[in-house]
């Protein structure tokens, strides 16, 4: 992000596997962690009239996947 590369943890279980109505073998991944914008050289921010600030600092990775064996 921004020119940075670091390593991250990201935590996943497995669904499945499964035989779906038409027979194909699948399997599914979910995956998350939340990393933080700053720790990646973003720091622009804005403060709000009303308080607080525009932006967030945490960043919430999500995938989803499912596979098909071929």
């Amino acid at each position: 992000m921004h020119g940075v590369t670091k390593n991250i943890e990201l935590p996943y279980t497995i669904k499945g596997p499964i035989t779906d109505p038409w027979e194909n073998k699948k399997i599914g991944f979910h995956a998350e962690t939340v990393i933080s914008r700053t720790d990646y050289g973003l720091n622009w921010n804005l403060a709000l009239e009303a308080g607080g600030v525009m932006v967030g600092e945490d960043v919430e990775i999500v995938i989803d996947l499912e596979a098909a064996r071929k």
